[in-house]
């Protein structure tokens, strides 16, 4: 099995390094791409300099799902994983993933586990049911795919800024495929930012994206309706808790529920109208095939692993 990791980043030149150092390490044999951009940090110079990184695709967008599409258009192996650039994989990872797919698997997953005082968190599958549907859902940071799976899959689906992979869940269940938890194919993400990770939620987007894969994937009916307002009444209940504790403004607590409403239109709206332009079911209209412009440049390295043409012996050849 020939494997290729795919490694997006976006302004994470040391997270990145460290990942990439781990990756030498464990997976040395791996076809490994960077995907970056538009990063203003210095990545590019870094990723070029090092004799481990088989390819570096640059390109344009702040999209992770952009990049991912474009790693695996680029990877050449048999299976190809997708790594967070704040990822590291463990020593077990590389075995435990061939191991799968040579049980047949043709998704497999694993814990992202978090750094912590004295070891690291652990996690376990997450699963639900949907329309008859039971899926699997993946972190983006930590998947595996055979070659098979990312054609049918047609990558992700490039509309989505955030949810690209529990969306692709939900279309391979739609497809057939099941998706392996294997405890061993875990990664363990690096220490969080000073200021502990914690970003303000884009309320808009968070059930803008919601809305549409649900909507994309299962159409207009109460399976795909009643998560999306379920999650809202939750937070809603949750937000108005912090506003009665002072922690929220009541200004901050509409101002959000107003974002939540115009996220749940326009993500169902854009949801059935990409069910209508793709009734395969792939259902990904915004994926792979798409389009071929994603990548502004691409540079390959010498195979550190190969002797360069000039130093390689002659080969000896019958004379009559």
């Amino acid at each position: 099995m020939e494997l290729s990791v795919v490694v997006p980043t976006l302004n994470g030149r040391d997270r990145l390094a460290a990942t990439l150092d781990t990756l030498a390490a464990v997976v040395p044999a791996a076809e490994v791409i960077v995907v970056n951009g538009p990063s203003a940090d210095g990545t590019t110079g870094m990723v070029r300099d090092r004799p481990d990184v088989d390819r570096l695709v640059e390109v344009s967008e702040r999209n992770v799902n952009v990049a991912r599409n474009a790693g695996l258009a680029a990877a050449t192996g048999d299976a190809v994983a997708v790594v967070g650039d704040d990822h590291r994989v463990t020593d077990e990872w590389p075995d435990a993933v061939r191991d799968a797919l040579d049980r047949g698997a043709r998704v497999v997953t694993g814990p992202c586990r978090r750094e912590v005082h004295g070891g690291a968190t652990s996690e376990s599958a997450e699963r639900t049911e949907i329309g008859g549907r039971e899926v699997t859902y993946f972190h983006g940071d930590n998947v595996v795919f055979d070659a098979a799976t990312v054609d049918r899959l047609d990558g992700f689906d490039e509309h989505l800024e955030t949810g690209g992979a529990r969306d692709a869940a939900h279309r391979l269940a739609g497809l057939g495929v099941d998706i392996e938890w294997e405890p061993a194919v875990a990664t363990v993400r690096q220490t969080e930012a000073a200021d502990g990770g914690r970003k303000r939620t884009d309320w808009r987007w968070r059930y803008r994206s919601l809305a549409y894969r649900l909507g994309k994937n299962y159409g207009l009916r109460p399976a795909s309706v009643w998560p999306v307002f379920r999650h809202a009444v939750v937070d809603a209940v949750e937000a108005a808790a912090g506003v009665v504790r002072g922690e929220n403004a009541p200004t901050e607590w509409f101002g959000n529920g107003r974002d939540v409403v115009g996220g749940i239109w326009t993500g169902l709206s854009e949801g059935l109208v990409a069910r209508a332009r793709d009734r395969s079911s792939t259902r990904n209209p915004n994926g792979l095939s798409e389009r071929r412009d994603r990548a502004v440049a691409v540079h390959e390295t010498d195979d550190p692993r190969e002797p360069a043409a000039d130093d390689r012996p002659e080969q000896e050849t019958n004379s009559e």
